[in-house]
């Protein structure tokens, strides 16, 4: 009786502790009340002299929060013989870390040792979306930061060859819903892909056909024609919609006409549910950006393993 009264006490004890270290808009209010306009104006600096950060650092914040939550440990260095997740293989082509630096920098110039990194990911992310013509929200802050980064688990990333069930399962794994997964996807309208992420649909895609049959035909061969078969060209790949720096609904549209890269892109069109929304969000930008907004406020509480705030976001002293 009395085990279970205890055990029933520290549930009580740790729901209170949640409750207080919720996420908030409102954390720096006090602490750092120009948190938000700093991280901005990092994000657009970087904007005016490279066109591909916005993409950089959404998929950025993407890779962080599905390995070990949202903590900042996508930045960290490998260190000694710890391989660390920037370079395990699906993290290799991640790049604008730069960006994440020179806010912190800043930060720390003005209110040193309070802001996280992991706040500063989130922070620019939303910066990279609403600077490309996308929706803004006020970003929930509070996150601590990792000191734990390990290469081997950028494994359980979802895969561009991922089918629906595996889909499900990689963002049900994060409190994430189908829902989720398709707006989620979304953000795919931002950026840019190497051929070894689609090659599998150009290809030897099956042993009857060499092209997936799902691929608008002309659209196939213009992929064909960029990668071959032996390609060599180290950055050789495409651009993920026709409007790739622009924040807009074209990725739901193109993937609609058969011209989307990923096969996991495809695979919202094999269950009706996620087909219906796709095709939702295709014929409206408005109804996609109110979507689109709650759930990267949703994938970016997904709880980390931070317990601190990192001076330098890229090293553990």
């Amino acid at each position: 009786m009395n085990v279970n009264f205890l055990n029933l006490l520290l549930t009580v004890i740790l729901a209170v502790s949640f409750d207080t270290e919720a996420l908030s808009p409102h954390y720096y209010d006090h602490t750092c009340p120009k948190a938000d306009q700093i991280v901005t104006n990092a994000v657009k600096k970087a904007m005016a002299n490279d066109k591909t950060v916005p993409a950089a650092l959404l998929r950025m914040h993407f890779h962080d929060c599905f390995v070990r939550g949202c903590d900042a440990s996508v930045l960290l260095d490998s260190k000694g013989k710890n391989k660390a997740e920037k370079d395990g293989p699906p993290n290799i082509s991640l790049h604008a870390f730069y960006v994440i630096d020179n806010a912190k920098k800043a930060l720390e110039e003005q209110c040193p040792g309070v802001v996280s990194c992991a706040d500063i990911v989130s922070l620019a992310a939303r910066d990279a979306v609403a600077l490309s013509g996308g929706p803004t929200w006020k970003v929930p802050k509070g996150r601590k930061d990792g000191r734990v980064s390990k290469a081997i688990e950028t494994r359980q990333l979802p895969a561009p060859t991922f089918n629906i069930s595996q889909l499900r399962q990689s963002f049900g794994q994060r409190g994430l819903s189908m829902h989720d997964l398709v707006v989620l996807s979304g953000g795919h309208t931002l950026g840019f892909a190497h051929c070894s992420s689609f090659q599998n649909r150009i290809h030897n895609f099956n042993t009857q056909k060499q092209v997936d049959p799902t691929l608008n035909p002309s659209f196939a061969a213009s992929l064909k024609g960029i990668c071959p078969a032996h390609n060599k060209a180290k950055n050789a790949g495409a651009t993920m919609d026709a409007s790739t720096t622009v924040f807009d609904n074209m990725y739901y549209k193109m993937l609609m006409q058969g011209k989307s890269l990923f096969s996991s892109d495809q695979a919202l069109l094999t269950i009706p549910s996620t087909k219906k929304l796709v095709a939702k969000y295709a014929s409206s930008m408005e109804e996609y950006e109110r979507a689109f907004v709650k759930s990267m406020i949703k994938m970016s509480s997904i709880s980390g393993n931070g317990n601190e705030v990192r001076l330098d976001c890229r090293r553990v002293r």
